[in-house]
């Protein structure tokens, strides 16, 4: 992995933004995989100013989206689609129809699931996959577990990740329990991974992504596998790993 150090949030969503303009620059037909979650939103937010200032274009490229809570449909506040429609989508020129978002009502959800992965591997996998980590390390909705699972699939979430995310509902009561979630096996195919961490409350995961065994109690540490991984953190998440 190669580690990109960022002063703060501001620093490390401008770092992040830069790498994802470069790829988009530089193949305009892209297909990006992206994640939602509080810490890719000022990355996000660097992407539209940069489209805004005519730098970008995002007419060609495709996106596929790591994971959606299982049981709300896309106009729902606290869906992903809806997060990537406020946050991105409705910003820049890129073609909703080339964007896409697992179905968080999908009824057949195993071969819903099984024909996600073929519509990314359809799609070439992705050029570049945008993840978040999570405070116990997981990356998408991919939880601490026995195994790493391979394709996209329905997972129960953990209380942490729920107590984590409660603060974006009205109450703990009101966040699904369980979410379709981006496989493992469906991750590590993307080319190229760029991986964003920040807080004090993350530096634990990162250690572990970064130095720990590669185990499936840390969804995030079979990174370390993977032959194209930046890291862009801030000092804050970055506390426990001295050396990088």
């Amino acid at each position: 992995m190669r580690i990109v150090r960022a002063k703060d949030y501001e620093d490390m969503s401008r770092k992040a933004a830069a790498i994802i303009a470069a790829e988009v620059t530089l193949k305009p037909d892209c297909v990006l995989g992206l994640a939602t979650g509080s810490t890719p939103v000022g990355t996000y937010q660097n992407l539209v100013a940069a489209y805004e200032a005519g730098d970008l274009d995002f007419s060609k490229v495709k996106t596929y989206n790591l994971d959606e809570y299982r049981g709300l449909p896309g106009d729902h506040e606290q869906s992903y689609r809806y997060f990537m429609n406020v946050n991105l989508f409705d910003h820049v020129n890129i073609d909703k129809a080339n964007t896409h978002v697992p179905d968080g009502l999908m009824e057949d959800y195993e071969a819903a699931c099984a024909e996600y992965d073929a519509a990314v591997a359809a799609a070439g996998n992705q050029d570049l996959q945008l993840l978040g980590i999570g405070n116990n390390g997981h990356i998408g909705f991919n939880e601490p577990g026995d195994a790493f699972v391979k394709g996209t699939h329905c997972v129960d979430l953990t209380e942490s990740t729920i107590q984590a995310n409660s603060r974006l509902f009205d109450s703990i009561d009101d966040v699904p329990r369980q979410a379709f979630s981006m496989g493992i096996g469906t991750i590590m195919a993307a080319k190229r991974i760029l991986v964003v961490a920040n807080g004090d409350a993350k530096a634990q995961a990162v250690h572990d992504m970064i130095y720990g065994p590669i185990t499936p109690s840390c969804q995030a540490s079979i990174l370390q596998l993977h032959p194209n991984v930046v890291v862009v953190a801030d000092e804050a998440a970055l506390a426990k790993c001295p050396e990088a």
